[in-house]
């Protein structure tokens, strides 16, 4: 195979690998979201429209955080000819170093999943005699 060739390949073999394109294969929309810090938390809003709080899955795996989401209807992109319909929404994003794993929480209210992540109490209080 030619060089130009082997470098198509490559340049497709990417674009075919690209989280986006993967997207529309399994159907996922990356939903809308915003990290916020508070003195002793850290807090993740998730815009999920059209989800019920019934099909919503969090899960926490190592030092990552996937929320997976089911639409309660069909969301569809039309261009030119094609249209793709999207069923859930996904969301992972890695939970920093600082965030006490054991007592993360969530809600979900009017649409928004709020995802709150406390930090460990760092040193020790001391007393003043």
């Amino acid at each position: 195979m030619s060089d130009f060739g082997s470098f198509i390949e490559k340049q497709m073999n990417s674009f075919l690998e690209d989280s986006v394109f993967n997207d529309f294969i399994h159907k996922e929309l990356v939903p809308l979201s915003h990290l916020n810090e508070k003195h002793s938390r850290l807090i993740l809003e998730i815009d999920l429209p059209f989800v019920d709080k019934k099909n919503i899955e969090v899960t926490l795996s190592n030092d990552h955080l996937t929320v997976n989401a089911k639409l309660t209807k069909t969301f569809c992109i039309s261009r030119g000819n094609v249209a793709t319909e999207f069923d859930y929404f996904k969301k992972t994003i890695k939970i920093p170093n600082s965030v006490d794993m054991k007592q993360i929480s969530a809600t979900f209210k009017n649409g928004i999943l709020k995802i709150t992540m406390p930090k460990p109490v760092q040193g020790r209080k001391i007393p003043i005699k």
